[in-house]
């Protein structure tokens, strides 16, 4: 179960507060993610080890592109378009904003579905709260923000969806949540059906953050606070676990030209910080991954 694979530390992605959000851009060799307080998208080139980031006024959480090289993201007031232009400058856009039901909340984890519809959901950032006031929503390829698809979430967390299609993963990595729920999910629709728990990481070790499918359907959860990526079986059996050289994994994200790299980003903790928290990993454990959808809307120029 217990698999030993080397993960690369890359230094020339700089070191993160809060990395979040890896996601591969395959026609241009790089890797993207975001540091959420430092209110910035960040990109590597990995060939070239060319780093480029860009600044927003506000926090973003979580992003995906359409198929222009535009991008939707969500950042603290709501869902944005943004454009990602040459020499470090971006230019943001509202383009919609659910109703927040308590203060001192942003978006957090997101990505596309099969269809290319993008889904993101809220958090209050003080955990300490634990308030259950997040949800999930979904940015259709109309640009309409829908109402909470799914609610009572406290830390939302782990969306991916299996190769078909056909289930949706989403996990709350609050410590007193823990869990990964699967839903059956209607594509032509985009709804979320039947609910069951999927992995509970209390019989195990960590929080499950953010995650990805593998081509096999197998689901890569971040365990935060173990230092681990644990591998779950469509069938919800836990089959393989990595150790990192970080102790708060956030994210990971298949990339590379044949899709068989996983990089992972960290969180750097408030203290006792090691030299590897904050820092992005890239390992190769065995699997292939599946293309990140891009989003099917068609976005603003901001």
């Amino acid at each position: 179960m217990s698999a030993t694979v080397r993960a690369q530390r890359l230094d020339a992605a700089g070191r993160a507060t809060v990395g979040e959000c890896p996601v591969w851009r395959a026609q241009e060799g790089a890797l993207y993610w975001v540091d959420i307080p430092a209110r910035r998208i960040v990109r590597l080139e990995i060939e070239s080890a060319r780093r480029t980031e860009w600044a927003f006024d506000e926090q973003v959480a979580c992003f995906a592109f359409d198929k222009t090289g535009r991008v939707v993201a969500g950042m603290e007031s709501g869902m944005f378009g943004v454009t990602l232009a040459d020499a470090n400058e971006a230019r943001a856009v509202k383009l919609a904003a659910p109703s927040f039901p308590a203060t001192g909340m942003r978006f957090n984890d997101g990505r596309c579905d099969r269809q290319g519809r993008f889904w993101a959901g809220t958090m209050v950032q003080d955990m300490s709260l634990a308030s259950a006031v997040g949800a999930l929503y979904r940015f259709d390829e109309k640009g309409v923000l829908s109402t909470a698809v799914v609610d009572g979430l406290i830390t939302q967390n782990g969306l991916a969806w299996s190769p078909d299609g056909r289930t949706m993963y989403l996990s709350d990595s609050h410590p007193q949540r823990r869990i990964v729920w699967a839903f059956d999910f209607d594509t032509e629709t985009g709804t979320p059906g039947a609910q069951r728990v999927f992995a509970d990481l209390h019989h195990y070790t960590g929080r499950p953050d953010g995650a990805a499918v593998d081509a096999d359907g197998c689901y890569w959860t971040c365990a935060n606070d173990a230092g681990r990526l644990l591998r779950f079986t469509p069938r919800g059996e836990l089959d393989r676990e990595i150790a990192l050289p970080a102790s708060k994994p956030s994210m990971c994200a298949f990339g590379g030209s044949d899709l068989k790299t996983l990089y992972v980003t960290t969180i750097r903790p408030s203290t006792n910080a090691t030299d590897d928290d904050g820092h992005v990993f890239a390992l190769t454990p065995g699997v292939q991954g599946l293309p990140e959808p891009d989003y099917a809307g068609l976005l603003p120029v901001a």
